[in-house]
């Protein structure tokens, strides 16, 4: 869970006569590509996704639009589809995936805001660790508890301030798309969002 120009010169080749060093290098970036594949979550896939949902105030009125569903194992896909959309104040994106851990995505213009309710659901879910590589963050240890990570502020000026969101966040009992709902409706989107929802049902 979504940053420079080089001088490029040769020094003459001077070769080396250490038996099979090229080969040996080579092998050493290809384990390293396959290491990094492996290490990346499958994506989630219909069954997986619970929504994927864009709220948007058009003229002063709250829009909810359902979204493509591949759009939940993308970031950088999904910030490309809200920086699209004609909201007064940009656009906000709700991926909830697994019933367990949720993702809210704001754009307006090119200042770009994330938002993971679980920085541990990186292991399982796409969503989840395009956030962290966004974010620039380590990934945590498996081992450890989940914990929310991101701008706990990206909703604040709309009703949810940022201690609220990560508490809410925290609440691993709950469903993730209850918890979303929560936002929408602190946000006054809730009849429109209520639509939107209808699609993935």
């Amino acid at each position: 869970m979504n940053t420079s120009d080089e001088f490029e010169f040769e020094l003459p080749a001077r070769g080396d006569d250490r038996p099979g060093i090229e080969d040996l290098e080579e092998d050493v970036v290809v384990e390293d590509i396959e290491e990094d594949d492996d290490d990346y979550p499958e994506d989630a896939t219909e069954d997986d996704i619970d929504l994927v949902i864009a709220l948007y105030r058009e003229d002063g009125e709250p829009v909810a639009m359902a979204l493509e569903l591949d759009l939940a194992n993308d970031l950088d896909g999904l910030i490309t589809q809200l920086r699209r959309l004609p909201g007064d104040a940009g656009a906000v994106g709700l991926v909830s995936v697994g019933d367990e851990v949720f993702v809210i995505v704001r754009v307006r213009g090119k200042h770009v805001q994330v938002f993971c309710s679980d920085a541990g659901a990186a292991f399982e879910w796409p969503i989840a660790r395009d956030v962290v590589d966004f974010l620039d963050a380590e990934l945590p240890d498996e081992n450890e508890d989940g914990y929310p990570i991101g701008d706990s502020d990206v909703m604040a000026d709309v009703g949810m301030p940022a201690f609220e969101l990560e508490a809410m966040a925290e609440d691993y009992d709950e469903d993730s798309t209850t918890l979303l709902e929560l936002v929408v409706k602190k946000a006054g989107f809730a009849a429109v969002y209520a639509k939107a929802l209808a699609s993935f049902e």
